[in-house]
């Protein structure tokens, strides 16, 4: 009868409300943190420290799993029960880890590296004789200029926020950049998210050394890719023309290289009634 009554834990609302707000904490870093560089740094060095900006954030979910690693090791009533009481063990399928540490680990980690961001300063001197002609500081001149000459029955907010949708989205270049990062990163969360699942399936691993091989064998080689990809832009000053074709040959070579996927894996497992008949 126990077994049938119904969960009444409510913690999943904290999960999701922490994450939520993990969420929009972390969101600006990465567009105003770009802009920020492309204002107040030389043009040339601008990809570079993209790059950079990039790299330390594939860090991130590298360290993420060797912490969850560390994390999957540990009983999930860790400080709670006697760990001699504990009679099995991590690869045991009835095991579960501490999984709840590692939210308060990074919850505490991210609170202390927001704490240097208070004290960036509001804005920065631009070097001088550079980024004069812009294209982002011209087209916010225009704009300005635009919404001047406007009456106030056309600047509405929610007809201006149409417009301004509307030629974003309008944009060739930008949409194709948008589909292609939509499919490459759908790719990326889909690969990075079950193949620790099918590491424990196909190979017999423990939940905490996939976590292990995964942190390890993926994500380095990443963040190693566009650290390189900002050097290789920074040192030939590939403008946009070269930088797509730049692009599109990495993807295609990633792209072909993928492929071998097919070819690697295991037979499935004999399960009656799934994977063969009962018979």
């Amino acid at each position: 009868a126990g077994c049938e009554k119904e969960p009444t834990s409510y913690m999943w609302i904290y999960i999701l409300l922490g994450n939520m707000l993990r969420g929009i904490g972390e969101t600006p870093i990465t567009p105003l943190g770009i802009s920020y560089l492309d204002d107040f740094a030389k043009e040339e060095n601008v990809p570079l420290y993209v790059g950079f900006l990039h790299t330390i954030a594939m860090m991130g979910p590298m360290f993420g799993f060797l912490l969850g690693s560390l994390c999957a090791k540990l009983y999930v009533d860790i400080g709670f029960v006697d760990p001699g009481s504990i009679t099995i063990t991590p690869q045991d399928s009835r095991w579960v880890g501490a999984w709840w540490l590692g939210f308060l680990i990074g919850g505490a980690a991210s609170f202390l590296s927001a704490i240097p961001f208070c004290f960036l300063p509001k804005s920065l001197k631009k070097p001088e004789g550079d980024k004069k002609d812009k294209a982002s500081h011209g087209l916010l001149e225009n704009m300005g200029a635009m919404g001047n000459k406007l009456s106030p029955e056309k600047t509405k907010p929610r007809k201006y926020f149409y417009n301004s949708l509307k030629k974003v989205l309008g944009n060739r270049m930008y949409f194709t950049f948008l589909c292609c990062s939509l499919l490459q990163f759908s790719s990326f969360i889909g690969f990075v998210t079950y193949k620790p699942k099918y590491m424990e399936q196909q190979y017999g691993q423990s939940t905490s050394k996939s976590n292990f091989l995964i942190g390890i064998t993926t994500l380095p080689p990443v963040g190693l890719g566009i650290f390189l990809g900002g050097l290789i832009m920074k040192k030939y000053k590939m403008g946009i023309i070269a930088a797509t074709k730049f692009s599109f040959i990495m993807s295609f070579l990633s792209y072909a290289m993928g492929l071998l996927h097919f070819f690697v894996g295991c037979d499935n497992y004999m399960v009656a009634g799934m994977t063969v008949s009962y018979e």
